[in-house]
């Protein structure tokens, strides 16, 4: 589940409680069950009708979905979980009762399901994220390649050279993917298109691009690069580093459909640099964020 749920999720959740527990008494030992909230569970008025019961319940829990996230999560979980409606067949009209019960639940399940997983997707890159940040602290040759990079990529910000920093610039990074294991390829020229660099990360192959320019790279660089990227084979996507960041049509053109590129811009290089976070989980915490919204620009300081 989401932190948030839609409010189509919200009326199924409610239809489905409804639904599943004929009697207010067998409801009433489902909800003390799956609700840890002794105060919530007071509030419930068992006296009145069950749909005004089930809807005040839910109304309170999703009034402040942060605090409440966990009995939400539980109540969700454990109605989707219902798979056989057989006190519901026992009664007068009993097939009718199971039917809209299963109807209601299945509705419920759709919704929340994919929520579930990218929960779960989440909490993964977190960990992964946190265990790749103590696996930082405790190497000290890598953080020592850190700052060595990072004094490097100093020099080049104040270098009057334009040409001299953009070959340097890719040489920089080539280390820094090196450093991160991640099978650099060093830039080359492939049926007449110019590629920065490649490297290979859990079976997807990346294409890079560097630009290093006064202005933010717009449209016509990042459809380039874009193309590059669409003519090689399926499983590959590209990275677009832009140390001065990218025009908001370029962002928007970039972000709608199907996207097959990430954008980088000189803060996410910075903080990698910076020991903040490793190389590896920005750009799975990017790819992830592009996949789901289809946003392919994710600022860093939306992550760290």
């Amino acid at each position: 589940m989401a932190k948030r749920m839609s409010p189509a999720a919200v009326v199924a959740l409610k239809d489905a409680l409804c639904a599943v527990y004929w009697y207010k008494s067998d409801l009433r030992s489902f909800i003390h069950a799956a609700v840890s909230d002794p105060q919530i569970l007071a509030r419930l008025n068992w006296d009145n009708y069950k749909r005004q019961i089930v809807s005040d319940l839910v109304d309170h829990l999703c009034a402040d979905q942060d605090r409440h996230l966990g009995d939400i999560t539980r109540l969700c979980t454990q109605v989707a979980e219902l798979r056989t409606f057989e006190h519901l067949r026992k009664l007068d009209g009993g097939e009718e009762k199971a039917k809209r019960a299963q109807q209601a639940v299945t509705q419920l399940r759709a919704l929340v399901e994919p929520h579930a997983t990218a929960r779960d997707e989440e909490a993964a890159i977190k960990d992964r994220q946190s265990k790749a940040a103590e696996k930082l602290r405790a190497n000290v040759a890598v953080r020592a390649k850190l700052e060595d990079l990072k004094g490097r990529y100093l020099k080049l910000v104040t270098s009057g050279d334009r040409q001299a920093r953009g070959y340097d610039l890719e040489r920089l990074l080539y280390d820094l993917f090196e450093l991160f294991d991640l099978d650099p390829k060093a830039s080359f020229r492939n049926m007449g298109e110019q590629i920065d660099g490649a490297f290979s990360l859990e079976g997807t192959d990346y294409l890079f691009e560097a630009r290093w320019r006064d202005e933010p790279s717009d449209i016509g660089q990042l459809d380039g690069f874009a193309g590059k990227v669409t003519r090689k084979l399926e499983n590959t996507l590209g990275v677009f580093l832009a140390i001065n960041g990218y025009s908001q049509d370029a962002v928007t053109a970039f972000s709608r459909g199907r996207p097959n590129i990430v954008l980088m811009d000189g803060a996410d290089l910075m903080v990698v640099l910076e020991e903040r976070i490793d190389f590896v989980s920005l750009l799975l915490r990017k790819k992830r964020h592009a996949a789901q919204t289809g946003q392919i620009y994710l600022r860093v300081h939306e992550i760290i």
